[in-house]
């Protein structure tokens, strides 16, 4: 799951506290070389002796697509893309890394999670959450409403349309504070590469900039 954003990986790294590292779509990463991957993982690894990775479904899909022509291409019955399986992928990556080239044995476990988080026991809450959202529909239905869906705004049972759900796709922002407190649980780099990280402060200088800027008309105008 995660196939274009990774908010399940990022939540449920900070509800874990157990996890040394999570790799998301919206945070691109490298593997070899300073600040990626296979350093942190030696690092955690001589320090702690074991680490956690959690990874999303569609991070790293240009890694993949760099050594597999084919990959991007491809889509399933669906008719959505069909993503190459970055764990598997970053599993093989890890072993062969440390093995052959470090010569340093590791134990690597790899688990797939799949459908697991959908397959969990619905607690009382749940339950009665879902039965809302199934009279709100049906109500809606009832009263001749047609291309909506049932969910909770600012509190309130609403009718929400399809077009205004499926307007856009809602992506983690790596520079937001969530993504932030991520960052120190982990532990992690942001595994960025110098071009990215040095953009990625100039738009961060801009910001600041533009608050300072903005701080001043209002000071001058009050």
């Amino acid at each position: 799951m995660g196939r274009y954003s990774g908010f399940i990986a990022m939540y449920a790294t900070l509800a874990s506290r157990d996890v040394d590292c999570c790799l998301i779509p919206e945070s691109p990463f490298f593997l070899d070389g300073s600040g990626g991957i296979f350093e942190f993982v030696k690092k955690r690894l001589r320090e702690e002796g074991h680490m956690v990775i959690v990874i999303a479904e569609g991070a790293g899909q240009e890694l993949l697509a760099a050594e597999n022509s084919n990959a991007g291409s491809e889509q399933d019955a669906s008719g959505n893309k069909l993503l190459q399986d970055v764990g598997l992928w970053i599993s093989h990556k890890i072993r062969d890394h440390f093995e052959k080239k470090l010569k340093m044995p590791i134990t690597l476990k790899y688990i797939d999670p799949t459908y697991m988080i959908r397959a969990v026991p619905s607690n009382a809450s749940d339950n009665v959450y879902c039965t809302i959202l199934a009279q709100s529909c049906v109500h809606g239905a009832m009263a001749g409403y047609t291309g909506f869906t049932s969910g909770i705004v600012n509190g309130r049972q609403t009718y929400l349309p399809f077009n205004r759900i499926t307007e856009k796709q809602n992506n983690v922002v790596i520079t937001d504070r969530m993504w932030a407190r991520l960052l120190a649980s982990t532990n992690q780099p942001s595994f960025l590469s110098t071009k990215r990280q040095h953009s990625q402060s100039q738009l961060l200088d801009g910001d600041d900039n533009e608050s300072e800027i903005t701080g001043k008309q209002n000071t001058s105008t009050a």
